[in-house]
């Protein structure tokens, strides 16, 4: 199995590194691990024209399509600030997963296709907010946006989200041993529930960004 672990600190040495490297110690021996934190990737965040107009992309970019492609299984890890990820992971969001590549609208109705199918994906959210306050006050609001509006949307499946907190205040000390054992288990079962569903998309996506 294909693996991308995927560091969305903007910082390093962080608690989100440590945690992916208990991820990466959780997999399978017989995983292939391609590993990248988007602090050292160079690129733009925004996408200027949405997708009324293409954003040619940076080679970072088209390297992260190249990786997320070819791979079976995809592992984020970052905090959550503001109810959401950090700047540098929603940009690469945006410039990545796009229409053509992660998914594809239909052109009659409101549905689209799921290009990423045949695919799995974890995504490890640490935040100040300790998990039974975030379900119970903002009902867990970046955990099914996560699940379903980002990685369910293009397809992955199982889309799994584990979120550990509190961090501050020494609590991710206290924590860790009880954290580690979560996300071992989460490495260790990490497989596609369909993997004869997986295509890779690539190739064709840009073929017809040079043809356009």
């Amino acid at each position: 199995m294909r693996v991308l672990l995927i560091d969305g600190h903007p910082d390093e040495d962080r608690l989100s590194s440590t945690l992916l490297d208990i991820y990466q110690a959780g997999l399978s021996g017989e995983a292939t691990v391609e590993r990248v934190a988007i602090r050292d990737l160079e690129f733009t965040p925004n996408l200027q024209h949405g997708y009324a107009k293409r954003t040619s992309w940076e080679p970072d970019i088209e390297r992260m399509a190249e990786l997320l492609d070819a791979c079976d299984h995809v592992a984020f890890c970052f905090p959550m600030w503001w109810a959401a990820e950090p700047a540098i992971v929603k940009g690469l969001l945006d410039r990545l997963l796009l229409p053509g590549f992660a998914f594809a609208y239909h052109d009659n109705d409101s549905f689209w296709d799921r290009l990423m199918e045949g695919r799995s994906a974890d995504a490890i959210i640490t935040m100040d907010t300790p998990p039974w306050f975030l379900r119970l006050a903002y009902g867990n609001s970046i955990v099914h946006r996560w699940r379903k509006q980002v990685l369910g949307f293009c397809g992955f499946k199982p889309a799994r989200v584990l979120a550990l907190g509190p961090v501050k205040h020494g609590a991710a000390e206290k924590s860790i041993s009880k954290w580690k054992s979560k996300i071992e288990r989460l490495a260790r079962t990490a497989k596609p529930n369909s993997p004869s569903k997986k295509e890779q998309r690539l190739s064709a996506f840009l073929q017809r960004a040079a043809d356009n």
